[in-house]
């Protein structure tokens, strides 16, 4: 009688391997239904496991899974801006933006999650959560202009700029990721240049940076 196959030993997951997993699981429901229509029986078949599991993990229930979620994306997308300041602007920038589009294309759901509002269960923290993602890649962005004291039509045209970049990235994806990456990240780089233009029309601080960018490229 020929012997079966060994059955593969399954592996008990840690602590962290568990949590990312219901983690992943939420973030791809979330982007694809309204939050408020997830359940965590959803959550629960999604990541393979018992709806107590989820539970023992989360025991506030879907609220506390939906900001933990939201904070998981929000933490790695705050590190994308963070490219050390050597070697001349606009590659840098592109480099940043390589990160980031790099995770809006290897996590869209959790992108379009933490992004797209509108949801019930949106309350002040989830707001904030996404909110510091904002701020903390125009405080990147600032600190690549080499500007610690901004002037008010800076700070608005930085912080209009990183809006579009999450606009921009949204409709990539609505539009099955096209143009090509590369493309995209080098058309929202002279789009920062084209608003900085503008803006320098109007303010000192700003027309001063453009020369500064003109003579850097």
């Amino acid at each position: 009688m020929t012997p079966s196959a060994p059955t593969p030993a399954y592996r008990r997951l840690s602590v962290e391997e568990r949590r990312s997993q219901l983690l992943e699981a939420a973030l791809s429901l979330f982007a694809h239904r309204a939050p408020e229509d997830v359940s965590l029986d959803d959550v629960a078949e999604a990541a393979g496991v018992s709806r107590p599991l989820v539970y023992r993990y989360f025991p506030g229930g879907k609220q506390q899974l939906y900001e933990a979620a939201l904070r998981s994306a929000a933490e790695e997308l705050q590190q994308c801006f963070d490219e050390p300041r050597l070697g001349p602007l606009l590659p840098r920038l592109a480099r940043a933006l390589d990160r980031y589009l790099a995770f809006v294309d290897q996590h869209d759901a959790g992108f379009s999650a933490l992004l797209q509002g509108g949801s019930v269960v949106e309350t002040s923290r989830t707001t904030a959560i996404v909110d510091g993602v904002r701020r903390a890649a125009a405080e990147h962005i600032l600190s690549h202009l080499g500007v610690t004291e901004p002037s008010l039509r800076l700070r608005m045209t930085v912080r209009m700029w990183i809006t579009a970049v999450e606009a921009a990235s949204l409709i990539w994806l609505d539009e099955d990721k096209q143009p090509p990456v590369g493309e995209l990240r080098d058309w929202l780089v002279e789009q920062l240049v084209a608003m900085l233009s503008v803006t320098g029309r109007h303010d000192p601080q700003t027309a001063v940076l453009v020369e500064a960018v003109a003579a850097d490229g």
